[in-house]
């Protein structure tokens, strides 16, 4: 017989302090607390519960014990704050203080009946008069001095990582905070919140591959979204003029540092304006995210120092191509953009047309730019839903946030004239066809949409990839409970 893990033997010991409580006639796992104050509020009202000599009920894990004879400690954290309880023997019925010395471990949540209590050191404590388990832990916590330290450990267990962590509890709270305060940017300027579905039976919005699944009832193949634009663009059609919305949306590529296959996103659209108007929008949009989520404008991001107070430059697409690479991504062949991309090493054999030539040209240059800055003047053929430019129909009316290296958000003068967007959908479904499994679909039902009359507007998207960012963290770290492959 195999020899038992510490794990094994740990676990094996508490099942036999869960009976020990089962046997005192103490239910380890009861559905009630009575507790009628948090840890924080007893401590902030410390001073006048110790003079009324007032008992409380206060309840949370057990995340220390120490102590011995006739007096036990025991620090308490309800997920809010911690504090100190203090078990004496004489202030306690005798078999429920050898009950917690026998039967209690880190881990555990209980209940306790307790007062305000100073010990000699002046320590603010609360002293139990009784206590009941709220939840018997079988398993034990790693010790919070060590902590976690295998780092595919923390993301399987992240909630061992946040309960002895400070560091990655407080960026989730940060996490929170980012989200709350695009959507007060946004609520406070006359938008609307909507929701879009998740599943499609014609995914669009974004150049990415979907994951795919059976809708049993219908009996019909659909897609989990890549994008919330189609469905947005179809409110300003029904005359919400200002959307926006905070969703999940989910794209099966590859896994990076930056990417990953499902997300949190952004996305907003607001008729009668445009990609001039949204750059100032957007710089608003940004500095009030980083000032309310982190209370300054100046960040160490991933080698590059940025500062969102200074003034946003200006990057064009096809002049920059042209100044690192002899190239015009505008007007050269198919041939000339794929032999220079192969020339400059950055293309996969893979990778046989011009989009996917001259993007991955660009995306070599990209990394030296810290930002923030708005990159424009991209070629029609590398984004089918924005506006061609008046001055150069061969750019589209589109503009991305530039930040430490990367894109963080992209902006445009929405595409609205459908003859036009069926030709570019046409062109997309074309590549789809020639094996470019990203490229887009040719959407009937949005083309139809569209013939009913759609306004003018400004649209902008960006990913939880900008909080990763401005973390400066991989998005894995950032997101509570990443996908991970499951454990052989």
């Amino acid at each position: 017989m195999e020899p038992k893990s510490s794990g094994e033997a740990i676990r094996e010991e508490r099942l036999k302090k869960l009976k020990l409580l089962r046997d005192a006639g103490m239910d380890p796992y009861p559905a009630v607390s009575k507790r009628d104050i948090s840890i924080k509020a007893f401590l902030e009202g410390f001073d006048a519960l110790e003079a009324g000599e007032q008992e409380k009920t206060v309840a949370g894990r057990i995340m220390s014990l120490r102590g011995q004879g006739g007096i036990l400690f025991a620090d308490m954290f309800d997920g809010e704050a911690r504090g100190q309880l203090v078990l004496q023997k004489e202030d306690i019925d005798l078999a429920h203080f050898e009950l917690f010395e026998n039967a209690v471990d880190i881990g555990d949540f209980i209940e306790a009946k307790v007062t305000a209590y100073k010990t000699k050191r002046g320590v603010q404590s609360m002293k139990v008069a009784s206590w009941k388990i709220l939840a018997k832990s079988l398993m034990p916590i790693p010790s919070e001095w060590f902590g976690i330290k295998d780092e595919e450990t923390k993301l399987r267990q992240r909630y061992l990582d946040i309960l002895l962590n400070e560091e990655t509890r407080a960026m989730f709270e940060r996490r929170a905070k980012f989200w709350q305060a695009i959507r007060e940017f946004y609520l406070t300027r006359g938008f609307l919140e909507v929701e879009s579905p998740v599943l499609e039976t014609c995914p669009g919005g974004a150049d990415a591959r979907p994951f795919i699944t059976h809708h049993n009832a219908l009996d019909i193949d659909v897609y989990l979204r890549i994008a919330l634009e189609l469905w947005h663009k179809r409110m300003q059609v029904a005359g919400f003029s200002k959307v926006f919305e905070i969703g999940r949306v989910f794209r099966n590529e590859g896994q990076s540092r930056e990417h990953l296959q499902d997300f949190t996103f952004l996305e907003s659209y607001e008729a009668f304006s445009d990609m001039r108007k949204g750059m100032e929008f957007i710089k608003e949009l940004y500095r009030f995210v980083v000032k309310e989520t982190y209370g300054k404008y100046s960040f160490s991001i991933h080698g590059h120092e940025v500062d969102f107070a200074e003034e946003w430059s200006l990057v064009d697409f096809s002049k920059t191509l042209q100044e690192k690479f002899g190239i015009d991504p505008l007007v050269c062949s198919e041939k000339e953009a794929i032999d220079i991309a192969h020339s400059a090493g950055v293309l996969g054999d893979s990778d046989d047309n011009k989009a996917r030539a001259v993007d991955q040209l660009w995306k070599s240059i990209r990394k030296t730019i810290a930002g923030p800055a708005f990159l424009v003047g991209v070629p029609v053929y590398l984004e089918p839903l924005a506006k061609r430019s008046k001055e150069n129909p061969l750019v589209v009316e589109r503009f991305q946030v530039l930040l430490a290296g990367s894109e963080m958000g992209k902006g445009f003068s929405e595409l609205n004239d459908p003859l036009d967007q069926r030709e570019r959908f046409e062109e997309q479904q074309s590549m789809r066809d020639a094996g470019d499994e990203e490229a887009q679909r040719l959407d009937e039902d949005y083309l139809q949409a569209m013939e009913y009359g759609m306004p003018p507007m400004f649209g902008f998207g960006v990913s939880e990839r900008l909080f990763a960012f401005l973390e400066n963290r991989s998005a894995h770290e950032t997101q509570i409970f990443p996908l991970l492959r499951p454990k052989q």
